[in-house]
C-alpha cells in the first residue's frame, strides 16, 4: 500500500504479485485496474472490474464501495465518481485507498465540484491527523492548485519528512516551486528524488516540471535535453507545452511531435472528448505553425454544443492560429476577452499559465509592452527566477513577425 500511495515504480509489480497470489481479492484486482486501465481494452477492463466487484462484495461493504469507485473512475465517469466518493468518505473517513481517486473532482470540469473536492480533502486530512503523509500530500496538492503556495510548500515538506518517497508530495512541491520560481534548486531536488526511483509513476511528469524550472532560469539547453530524453512519443501535451514556451521567447524547441500523429489523435474517437487534451493537441499544432489546422480545429470547437469548447477552447485555438499567422493584435483581442474564463480550459495552474504566456507575447508583439508587463507583474516580482518572464517582455524587431520566428525556430531542430 505504501508503494501504491507513493506512486512508486515498485507499485505495479507488487500489485500484479498481489493479484497473482490472491486472485480472489477484489480490492487488489480493482487497484490493478485503476493503475493500468489505459492499457486494457474496454471489454477486458469491464470483465476484470466485474470480477473485482464480485469478489470485493464478499469481503465487505467498504471493499465493494472501493471497487465500484474504481469502475466509475476508470470509465471516466468523473461526476459519478466524485458523488460516490462523498458517500464513501461519509462512511469510511480518511480512507487512503479511496484518496487515490480524488482527482475525479478536478476532472469533472466543474468549478463547483473542484471546490467541493478541495473542501472534502481538507476535512479528510483533518480527520486523518498530522501523521498521515498521504493526506498531507493530497492537501498540499489542493493548496497548490488554489494558489496558496506557502501552505502547499509547507504541507509537502511535512509529508516528505514523514515519508520521503511520497510522489504526490514531490509533485505538490514541484507545483509550489513553479509558483515561487525555484529554478536550479528545484531541479536539483527533483533530480535527487528521481534518482532514488527512476521508474516512479511520475518520472516523466516530474522531469517536465524540471524542464519548466530550467526555462524559468534560462537554462534552455537543459529544458530541451529533458524533453528529448525523458518524454515519450505519447507525451504530446508536455512536449508541446515545453516547446511552445521555448518558441514564445525565441528559443529553439526540443524534438517535436509528428504533426500527422497529432492529426490522427484529433481525428480519433476520443480526440475531442476532453477539453484540456484537445488544447494540448492545439499547442502541438501551434509549435508546427500549422495555422490552417488550427483554424479548422477552432471552427470545430466553435460548432461544439459544449459551452467550454464553444466559448473558451475555440477562441484560444483561434488565438494560437493568429499568433502563428503573424497577427498578434487579433490574438490579443481573442485572449483578452476570455479573462478568468480561461480556467475552463482545464488542467492545473502550471499548465493553464501558458495561455497567459501567449497573451503576454502577443501584447508585446502588438506594441503593448505596458499591458504585458502588468499581466506578468505578479510573476516577475514574486518568483526568484523569472528569466522566462523577462524574455516574454522583450520586444521583437519589427522585421521579424511572430510566424517567421516560430517557423524559423521550429526548423532549427527539424
Amino acid at each position: 500500500m505504501a508503494a501504491l500511495l507513493s506512486l512508486s515504480g515498485q507499485a505495479l509489480p507488487l500489485l500484479r504479485h498481489w493479484v497473482g497470489s490472491e486472485p480472489d481479492c477484489g480490492v487488489a484486482r480493482a487497484l490493478l485496474a485503476l493503475a493500468t486501465a489505459d492499457r486494457w481494452s474496454d471489454a477486458e477492463l469491464k470483465a476484470q472490474l466485474a470480477i473485482a466487484h464480485r469478489d470485493a462484495r464478499s469481503a465487505g461493504e467498504r471493499e465493494a464501495s472501493l471497487a465500484y469507485g474504481v469502475f466509475l473512475h476508470t470509465h471516466r465517469q468523473y461526476l459519478m465518481t466524485a458523488d460516490h466518493l462523498v458517500e464513501h468518505f461519509a462512511r469510511w473517513p480518511a480512507d487512503e485507498l479511496a484518496g487515490l481517486m480524488l482527482g475525479a473532482f478536478s476532472s469533472c470540469g466543474d468549478a463547483a465540484y473542484r471546490a467541493h473536492g478541495d473542501a472534502l480533502t481538507e476535512r479528510q486530512a483533518a480527520l486523518a491527523g498530522p501523521e498521515s503523509w498521504p493526506w498531507l500530500s493530497w492537501l498540499a496538492s489542493a493548496r497548490a492548485e488554489q494558489g496558496r503556495v506557502r501552505e502547499a510548500h509547507e504541507l509537502a515538506e511535512q509529508a516528505l519528512v514523514l515519508h520521503p518517497r511520497s510522489g504526490v508530495a514531490a509533485h505538490a512541491l514541484a507545483h509550489a516551486e513553479h509558483e515561487r520560481g525555484g529554478g536550479g534548486a528545484s531541479v536539483e531536488f527533483l533530480d535527487a528524488w528521481l534518482r532514488a526511483d527512476p521508474q516512479a509513476v511520475q518520472s516523466r511528469h516530474l522531469n517536465w516540471h524540471a524542464a519548466l524550472q530550467a526555462i524559468a532560469c534560462g537554462d534552455f539547453p537543459d529544458a530541451r535535453r529533458r524533453a528529448d530524453t525523458a518524454l515519450a512519443r505519447t507525451d504530446v501535451g508536455m512536449r508541446a507545452a515545453t516547446n511552445w514556451r521555448l518558441l514564445l521567447v525565441g528559443q529553439s524547441p526540443a524534438d517535436r511531435s509528428d504533426p500527422d500523429h497529432v492529426r490522427e489523435l484529433l481525428a480519433a474517437p476520443g480526440g475531442m472528448a476532453e477539453i484540456f487534451h484537445t488544447f494540448n493537441l492545439a499547442l502541438a499544432l501551434a509549435v508546427e505553425a500549422a495555422t490552417d489546422d488550427l483554424r479548422i480545429l477552432a471552427r470545430r470547437a466553435a460548432a461544439d454544443e459544449r459551452p467550454d469548447y464553444r466559448d473558451v477552447l475555440a477562441p484560444v485555438v483561434l488565438a494560437l492560429a493568429e499568433i502563428t499567422a503573424g497577427r498578434p493584435r487579433a490574438a490579443v483581442d481573442l485572449l483578452s476577452r476570455l479573462g478568468d474564463d480561461a480556467e475552463r480550459i482545464g488542467g492545473v495552474r502550471v499548465e493553464r499559465e501558458i495561455i497567459q504566456d501567449t497573451l503576454a507575447r502577443a501584447l508585446v508583439d502588438a506594441g503593448e509592452h505596458v499591458r504585458a508587463a502588468g499581466l506578468l507583474h505578479h510573476r516577475t516580482t514574486t518568483r526568484r527566477h523569472h528569466t522566462y518572464e523577462d524574455l516574454l517582455l522583450v520586444a521583437r524587431p519589427p522585421s521579424a513577425p511572430a510566424q517567421a520566428e516560430v517557423v524559423s525556430a521550429a526548423r532549427v531542430t527539424g
